[in-house]
């Protein structure tokens, strides 16, 4: 049973263990901070994964991703094939002043153009200079960091056990088919299977 005033003594027991530590003043820009390994600065663009897909763009809550494209023929690739369309990029632009940095775009890009860079040091001193285009999205792409590496001790992802199952029963299947054409018949005839 808690006696009346017992939060404001705790509160104040607090306060007073704060007071008598040292305060410790990280000092910026002199000294750089240590971030996390998968820090949230700016998202960095890998230009050539983007298929001007506009997945991003679309599912974007705060509408701050900019695409314009063109559509392209592509010759044929054997004759008497047909032409081909694909999309080029011309823009390809994010507005830091409206984005809230939610990481939608970069979960919903099928094609992993879209990653995380640690970089955080872009402030401007106009609002307007806060949309960067794809050159400056495509020089964050280069301070994204490696991965972390797979845990040893993981599950395999099931799409590669399903695959190892059917290419574990498929090789049984061939090497069963390969003895039963090699093995001689009880009756001492040859197999027609056999070499003569």
């Amino acid at each position: 049973m808690s006696f009346p005033g017992s939060g404001l003594a705790k509160g104040l027991a607090v306060t007073l263990r704060t007071m008598t530590k040292r305060s410790v003043t990280a000092q910026y820009p002199d000294v750089q901070p240590d971030l996390a390994p998968r820090t949230r600065g700016v998202i960095g663009l890998f230009e050539e994964n983007c298929t001007v897909c506009m997945l991003c763009a679309r599912e974007c809550p705060d509408w701050c991703i900019y695409i314009d494209s063109h559509k392209e023929t592509v010759p044929p690739a054997a004759p008497g094939g047909r032409e081909r369309s694909r999309n080029v990029l011309d823009r390809f632009a994010i507005d830091f002043a409206l984005c809230m940095y939610c990481g939608i775009c970069i979960e919903v890009c099928p094609f992993d153009a879209l990653f995380w860079s640690p970089e955080f040091e872009y402030a401007e001193t106009d609002i307007r200079e806060l949309t960067h285009e794809r050159d400056k999205l495509r020089e964050w792409m280069w301070t994204v960091p490696e991965p972390p590496a797979l845990d040893p001790a993981a599950e395999e992802p099931k799409e590669l056990t399903a695959a190892r199952k059917t290419a574990d029963k498929l090789a049984a299947q061939q090497a069963a088919e390969a003895e039963a054409r090699n093995a001689p018949r009880p009756d001492g005839t040859e197999n027609p299977g056999e070499a003569t």
